[in-house]
């Protein structure tokens, strides 16, 4: 089995940056990144991936609009945590392979997940 999703690039989606601090030194998912995750997952669920076989297969690829500098690992953390808090399936069984980046006249992230 695989699927494939298209999902929006927003502001502040990377590991480096999808963290907020609070004044007592937590920390926070962003409001935005965790709407993002919770679109993911909306999608996600109807594909049923707890009953796949593991380990998942997880590529990301980059389609953006600019010409910055962008690297698929940095997305790792949070694509791979929304896939594992709607389907329930730890991080250690998924693995991550970098994709590509291309051009295109909307940014977003193409998420492909296949079964092991």
């Amino acid at each position: 089995m695989e699927i494939t999703i298209g999902m929006p690039l927003i502001n502040d989606l990377s590991c480096n940056h999808y963290l907020g601090r609070r004044r007592d030194g937590g920390y926070y998912v962003k409001r935005h990144v965790a709407d993002w995750k919770d679109e993911l997952g909306w999608k996600l669920k109807p594909h049923h991936m707890e009953d796949w076989k593991l380990p998942l297969i997880v590529r990301c690829d980059i389609v953006q609009a600019d010409k910055r500098t962008r690297d698929p690992s940095n997305f790792a953390k949070v694509c791979l945590d929304s896939i594992e808090d709607t389907t329930g399936i730890n991080d250690v069984n998924m693995r991550w392979v970098d994709g590509s980046i291309s051009y295109g006249e909307y940014a977003k992230l193409v998420i492909t997940i296949k079964e092991g």
